[in-house]
């Protein structure tokens, strides 16, 4: 039996590699400006730019697929779901079937694409007397194939209902979770949306995002055996685990039988955990869509060339909100939050 917590460590790349039930990861990290009256940066900061295609950070920050204002106009998915978890900024977000929100700063929101669904998420520079930073995670998480043409659905997962732990080592130093799904200490995230995965408890699907204190030691309890189960180490200096140093932007492979006890360095330490139960089916993937065969992938390509998953109902392909609107949801039933 491996008594050891490491399986594997390696460099973090882009996006972040992750297991079956999970695709992948993207973490976005943007130094945005301040924003002009169409939310986005002025037209001197957009100089030097591929626009449309600007991935390369330059100054802080990308503009991504967008023109006048950061982020992904319109695009469709099938097949899996997204996890997006914005730790700082803004995102709106508009979809095929009459569905958009604005959420923030903490909050995090469910999608299931299903059968197919376009949306797009942008991101408005809402300040204009001070910068706008953007933290955010965005996990796709695959769906079974049972599930892989249900009805498309997504929630909110607001920040005051997401739950947080407080665990404070015998130094007093804290460490604070975030669960975001999963349980962890008999402490439950939100229920996921109602077919995914990480709808069935034993498949044990947790997604937590970490902050520790320098100097703080925390201890992962374990999981079952057969989970697959990924620590990833984005901000900080070094943490310590089973003796072994491990330096910033590393995803930690991590064994589930056994408890790891994590020992953080001189910073404080920001991590990423993803677990879950593997699916343990075939996956065919072309871009945004993800499904169990090649002759999936085809049909999926004509399908949406011939409906475009319900079209898209907004009077813009970067379509954002009135820069004085609050975090809000619209659903597609026609119900709204406000917060």
């Amino acid at each position: 039996m491996n008594n050891n917590s490491i399986l594997q460590v390696e460099r973090l790349g882009s996006p972040w590699k992750a297991q079956d039930p999970f695709l992948f990861c993207a973490y976005h990290h943007d130094e945005f400006p301040k924003g002009n009256e169409k939310m986005g940066p002025d037209a001197d900061q957009l100089k030097g730019r591929n626009i449309g295609q600007d991935f390369a950070g330059k100054d802080g920050f990308s503009m991504y697929h967008g023109s006048v204002v950061p982020g992904f106009p319109y695009h469709p998915h099938r097949g899996f779901e997204t996890v997006t978890v914005v730790k700082k900024g803004v995102v709106d977000h508009c979809d095929s079937f009459g569905g958009a929100g604005r959420y923030k700063d903490g909050d995090a929101q469910w999608l299931t694409a299903g059968k197919g669904v376009q949306h797009s998420e942008m991101f408005p520079l809402l300040n204009a007397d001070k910068d706008n930073p953007l933290e955010l995670f965005q996990i796709w998480l695959n769906l079974p194939r049972k599930s892989k043409l249900v009805e498309p659905h997504y929630k909110m997962l607001w920040k005051e209902k997401i739950p947080v732990i407080k665990s404070k080592d015998e130094n007093g130093k804290v460490t604070k979770i975030d669960i975001i799904a999963g349980t962890m200490e008999e402490t439950s995230a939100p229920d996921p949306n109602p077919d995914s995965w990480a709808a069935d408890p034993q498949n044990e699907v947790a997604i937590y995002t970490i902050k520790m204190e320098a100097g703080a030691t925390y201890t992962l309890p374990n999981a079952a055996e057969d989970v697959n189960r990924n620590l990833y180490f984005y901000k900080g200096d070094s943490i310590t685990i089973d003796d072994q140093s491990i330096t910033v932007n590393n995803r930690i492979a991590l064994n589930p039988s056994v408890k790891t006890t994590i020992t953080n360095g001189s910073e404080d330490a920001y991590l990423l955990l993803l677990q879950g139960k593997p699916i343990k089916e075939p996956v065919a993937q072309y871009g945004p869509f993800v499904m169990n065969s090649e002759q999936e992938i085809r049909e999926t390509i004509l399908e949406y060339q011939r409906t475009q998953f319900g079209g898209w109902p907004w009077p813009m392909k970067e379509q954002v909100f009135d820069r004085s609107k609050g975090r809000f949801a619209h659903y597609a039933d026609g119900t709204e939050e406000q917060k």
